[in-house]
């Protein structure tokens, strides 16, 4: 599962560069930066919670 994480976000670097380097006016670079800043964040939230679930700090324990 890791190694398929890497290439999707080596994939999608690359795009944005592309994509960044292809922007000549201020506004549109200032829009695609963030963009891309957004969807940064979005998945290290969903990557920070999928991972909190998988090894929680706290374990759940019967009662009794």
């Amino acid at each position: 599962m890791s190694s398929s994480v890497i290439v999707v976000g080596l994939i999608l670097g690359l795009i944005s560069w592309f994509a960044y380097k292809q922007t000549l006016d201020e506004s549109q670079r200032i829009g695609r930066v963030v963009l891309i800043l957004s969807l940064v964040v979005c998945y290290l939230i969903w990557a920070i919670t999928y991972l909190a679930q998988l090894h929680p700090l706290l374990v759940p324990q019967k009662a009794g």
